[in-house]
């Protein structure tokens, strides 16, 4: 856990202030821009590793935490809305006036709130295994129990270090799904991210329990900038088929399926990748 904390620590992230709030950033790399939003349980930490390989040349990467993860604060009454009207703050702040997204996950719910709310800044949209509107068969614990068993540290030490088959459960790996060594350390890397928990609880009730159900209000038909969406038919947490219709419903949405992998897209890294900087190089601002 010291490990983890000093990790964190030396990233060399800033906590930018914005017209809306603060905000933690961390930004790599010269050429377009491409905001890198995190899925649920993650932070500046986990955006890295959901992108690596795909902006190491020619873009300028900005990593951001979301709502209550790391040292971004959580706000009174935060809505995923906000949350974009943060994200355009910021973007304005730093003289963008044009961003490609890369939305993982939960964080595709601010993605598409960007999307709708600050079409001006958004160039194209690229949204891996992402929160879609749709019913969901992934179930998480009641809020009680999840206000609980959220902020401990030592619980989420214990399931990353030996609850390896529940690990599996929750990173989105399909039940039976057969892991090389590579793909077993590739899980443990990202699931690693989870700690230090305390530091990203608050983002992860916030996501449970009001982003991730939020998108099912949004208008997505109002979104008119290219989109990617990229998913695999047996994802247990992003289920295929709301994908699919997400990218229908998207004016200029286009489809990446891989057919099997579940939500981390294992075994396909380098078409996803390939996939992905083709994507944001058509579309490069």
């Amino acid at each position: 856990m010291a490990e983890r904390y000093a990790a964190v620590a030396e990233l060399g992230s800033s906590l930018v202030r914005t017209s809306l709030g603060e905000i933690e950033v961390l930004e790599r790399g010269s050429g377009s821009p491409v905001l890198v939003v995190h899925g649920i349980w993650g932070g500046v930490d986990q955006g890295i590793l959901n992108v690596r390989g795909m902006l190491e040349q020619g873009f300028r990467a900005l990593y951001i935490s979301r709502f209550g993860y790391l040292r971004s604060p959580l706000p009174t009454g935060a809505t995923p809305e906000l949350q974009a009207d943060l994200l355009a703050a910021l973007l304005k702040d730093l003289d963008i006036h044009r961003v490609q997204v890369i939305a993982h996950s939960a964080g595709a719910t601010s993605a598409l709130c960007l999307a709708i709310r600050h079409p001006d800044l958004v160039q194209s949209l690229v949204l891996i295994s992402p929160n879609s509107p749709g019913k969901v068969e992934f179930r998480g614990p009641p809020r009680l129990a999840a206000e609980f068993a959220f902020r401990s540290d030592f619980l989420f030490w214990w399931l990353t270090t030996y609850g390896t088959a529940m690990l599996y459960g929750t990173m989105g790996v399909p039940p039976g799904f057969p892991l090389s060594e590579p793909q077993k350390a590739l899980v443990a890397e990202l699931a690693a991210t989870v700690l230090p928990a305390r530091l990203r609880y608050r983002g992860a009730l916030f996501d449970a329990f009001v982003s991730n159900p939020a998108v099912n209000t949004l208008a997505i038909e109002q979104i008119g900038s290219p989109a990617l969406v990229v998913a695999a038919r047996d994802d247990p947490m992003a289920l295929y088929r709301n994908s699919e219709a997400l990218a229908q419903r998207l004016e200029q949405g286009e489809l990446l399926t891989v057919d099997n992998g579940g939500h981390m897209l294992l075994g396909h890294d380098r078409m996803v990748l390939e996939g992905v900087r083709r994507f944001l190089e058509a579309h490069a601002v």
